[in-house]
């Protein structure tokens, strides 16, 4: 089969690699622009090592764009981990049309941090999801989905790359198979069940010590490792990762700072103590053993708000 592949990052590097070992016909690789500090995208790396050809357009709106489109006379598109607008008349040029790659079970938790608040709200399951692209955001006919559970202690992180990821590449063999074979599934998703989730961002992941434990262990693991959950410690950002949570509860107030050691640093909850392993000061860059910090004022009995 031709195939056009639209990524960037880790997960487009490993689809182009199976459709590649797969045997499939890779017409063109369409990987992000160089950043400014010149290190490439996997996917471009990938595409130049398997000499395939490859382009790196900001945007696929204009006429050139898609008259270079119809032009690979490709059967399938694919768009495996996108994050720009693919016009609808570059989606449907393919023989096949295009299928695109979500991380959930569409139409539940549209949007580009859908993993984030699935943690975030206490969900116990997610999934991926390849679906036929339309002019809506996640909102095209289904093509396959599959299920996966969501640990009590799974990061976005953990949860991305140990399930999400290869969950999502093993499906997309099986997708690609499914339309090889004719007549494969364009199921309509289900608008009554359908939600979209604001991006998580800094704001959105700011702790509020007042809500229960559980709820504050949810926001800490559902923003790690973006955007990092975080709270105030004497006017300076402090941003939280790798925690665990103890349902026993210190005496202490909400937000208190009961602990540094080797182990990490302790902090009351209303209904528990949260473990944290790493923390990032300010604008620091750098993340560091909570130990680490306490010359920069992280000291037991300190108050986060």
């Amino acid at each position: 089969m031709r195939i056009a592949l639209i990524g960037q990052a880790a997960f487009a590097e490993k689809a182009l690699e199976t459709l590649h070992a797969r045997g499939e016909e890779i017409v063109h690789v369409f990987a992000p622009p160089d950043p400014p500090s010149g290190r490439p995208d996997p996917l471009k790396r990938k595409a130049i090592e398997l000499g395939l050809a490859l382009s790196q357009p900001k945007s696929f709106k204009s006429d050139e764009a898609y008259q270079h489109f119809v032009s690979l006379n490709a059967d399938l598109a694919v768009l495996a981990f996108v994050t720009i607008i693919v016009p609808e008349r570059v989606l449907y040029a393919p023989r096949f049309k295009s299928i695109c790659f979500h991380p959930s079970l569409l139409p539940r938790r549209r949007g580009a941090s859908a993993l984030n608040w699935a943690i975030i709200d206490g969900d116990r399951e997610t999934g991926v999801s390849w679906f036929w692209p339309d002019q809506g955001i996640d909102t095209g006919p289904l093509l396959i989905q599959r299920t996966v559970a969501i640990g009590p202690d799974d990061t976005t992180g953990s949860l991305y790359f140990d399930k999400i990821f290869p969950l999502g590449i093993a499906t997309l063999g099986e997708a690609i198979d499914l339309i090889k074979h004719g007549d494969p599934p364009a199921i309509a998703q289900d608008e009554s069940r359908a939600t979209y989730e604001q991006p998580c961002r800094a704001e959105q992941a700011r702790i509020d010590f007042s809500k229960p434990a559980d709820v504050v262990y949810n926001l800490v693991r559902g923003c790690d490792p973006q955007p990092g959950a975080n709270a105030e410690l004497s006017g300076r950002r402090l941003t939280l990762y790798d925690a665990s949570l103890n349902p026993e509860a210190p005496a202490e107030t909400a937000g208190t700072i009961v602990g540094i050691d080797g182990a990490g640093m302790r902090i009351a909850l209303a209904g528990g103590t949260l473990t944290v392993r790493r923390v990032r000061l300010a604008d620091s860059g750098k993340k560091l053993a909570p130990a680490d910090l306490v010359a920069e004022g992280l000291t037991i009995r300190a108050k986060l708000t």
